[in-house]
């Protein structure tokens, strides 16, 4: 026969299993209503981007251009195209970029409040970036002039769109830049066409060596030499020509003096005796990367002066 004291327990356990019961019950069901809350929300989301139009922007970094080159920068023009799906226009907050070769970072930066992007329409941003080879020199030693470098472009577009709120875009552009060498000149030999104290006609036969990795296409020179330290002047001229990578190419340039303005000196150029010459211009090169405008420049060389009757002999003959 059971006792007053067992009968309690086994009524209060009933209890308590009725009570752990109803509270699973009640979490089932709010579990279910936030669920249910959650889809509406989502629901309700989709039906306000289908109706009203909303979306996410995209982006894509469509070309890289170099507009402008020299030995000490070059200047390189990301274009990015991006797109804004949405009835009202959206705000590019900030733009960072980064710039890496191999890996290792040239140039970084940052450009705040970049602009607006129309309403259901498309916008090119232009992201200017200069590269300045002697900084990329002295942090990265095996990087040597005359050498092709691989690039590659990292962009983070950060934009504002209502419905989905602050977003990043990411994008990645890779390519190739050069580290352009000047050519190396050389005068080789000056020929007199016409010889006279007033007025001497000749051609200097120039020597060009290219140092680079990459073609130059030749379209264009200025120049001024002096012999013995006598200006005998110079010339723009239009000359073409195509010198391969490490390649060398020779031409002709005309080219009139006054021999009377040599002094003493003139005896010593007219005896085949080697004659010091300065040689100071620029070229006009055409590159796989762009048109480039290269010093060209040589002191202290020597050369040789000669008739033109006596090209026929030994060109190694003083």
């Amino acid at each position: 026969m059971s006792s007053p004291e067992n009968t309690e327990k086994v009524k209060r356990g009933f209890r308590n299993k009725d009570k752990e019961d109803k509270q699973v019950k009640e979490d089932e069901e709010k579990g279910g209503f936030v669920e249910k809350v959650k889809d509406l929300i989502e629901d309700v989301g989709e039906k306000i981007e289908e109706k009203i139009g909303f979306g996410k922007p995209t982006a894509d970094v469509t070309a890289v251009h170099i507009p402008h080159i020299n030995l000490k920068k070059a200047e390189l023009v990301a274009h990015v195209l991006v797109k804004n799906p949405n009835p009202i226009p959206i705000p590019l907050i900030d733009i960072n970029y980064l710039i890496e070769s191999d890996g290792r970072k040239l140039i970084s930066g940052l450009i705040p409040d970049a602009g607006t992007i129309h309403s259901h329409g498309s916008e090119t941003v232009k992201i200017p970036v200069n590269l300045i080879y002697d900084d990329i020199k002295s942090t990265y030693r095996d990087i040597k002039p005359g050498s092709i470098i691989p690039y590659r472009i990292k962009v983070d577009l950060i934009v504002d769109v209502p419905v989905f709120g602050r977003l990043t875009l990411p994008l990645e552009k890779t390519g190739e830049i050069p580290v352009p060498y000047k050519p190396d000149i050389d005068l080789e030999k000056i020929h007199f066409e016409k010889f006279s104290f007033e007025e001497t006609v000749a051609v200097l036969k120039l020597k060009l060596e290219n140092k680079n990795d990459f073609d130059l296409a030749l379209n264009g020179l200025d120049y001024d030499v002096w012999l013995s330290d006598v200006n005998i002047g110079g010339a723009d001229l239009e000359k073409s020509a195509n010198i391969g990578k490490n390649g060398i190419s020779y031409m002709d340039l005309p080219i009139t003096f006054r021999p009377k303005d040599f002094g003493s000196a003139l005896w010593d150029m007219m005896r085949g005796r080697g004659t010091g010459y300065t040689m100071k211009g620029h070229v006009n090169v055409d590159t796989p990367f762009g048109a480039m405008k290269l010093p060209i420049s040589k002191e202290g060389g020597t050369t040789r002066l000669k008739k033109n009757k006596e090209d026929s002999g030994d060109e190694d003959e003083d």
